[in-house]
């Protein structure tokens, strides 16, 4: 990999890291990302499942259809997918059939990644497409995104479930 792409690739993320706050900010999961073709980002977004209330409103989702409406097409070869958390197998599917040549993530997930952690969809030579993939890029910024994101829902469901306490008498 040169100096340029791995410049670009911290570039690049840094947006799909702009997305992810956006998303943070109406209390969507913090997972942003940004489609780029001949170095021209053409599509943005963040996740938006919660507000939307789709299944399919992940952040690689919606940026995948911004595409497919830029090219007037299904095919999004030549294009790179940057997103700040390791794709889940929806997502990760979604790439394959599309047929993005490289996908630039930040944070592993272990419990749904299928760009490696789990399992690696996005390479399977049993597919007739094969994705190139980057793991890692600005990887402390993602994680901790959605680590201190996670870490506040807890904080809030434990300060909701106190006040739901019945308060105990002290007058007797």
């Amino acid at each position: 990999m040169t100096d340029t792409t791995i410049k670009n690739d911290h570039y690049y993320m840094q947006l799909a890291i702009q997305e992810a706050l956006k998303a943070e900010t109406i209390g969507e999961v913090p997972i942003g990302a940004v489609l780029v073709y001949d170095g021209e980002v053409i599509a943005s977004s963040f996740n938006l499942r919660e507000t939307l209330e789709t299944t399919a409103s992940h952040a690689e989702m919606i940026v995948i259809d911004q595409g497919n409406q830029h090219f007037n097409s299904w095919r999004l070869e030549d294009c790179t997918l940057y997103v700040t958390l390791e794709p889940c197998p929806m997502c990760a599917g979604t790439i394959v059939q599309s047929r993005i040549k490289r996908v630039v993530f930040g944070a592993l997930d272990p419990k749904a990644g299928c760009a490696g952690s789990l399992m690696n969809l996005l390479q399977d030579d049993r597919f007739n497409h094969q994705v190139d993939v980057t793991s890692g890029v600005e990887e402390e910024v993602c994680a901790s995104l959605l680590q201190n994101f996670f870490k506040k829902l807890r904080e809030q469901k434990k300060q909701r479930k106190q006040l739901r306490k019945p308060r105990e008498s002290t007058e007797e």
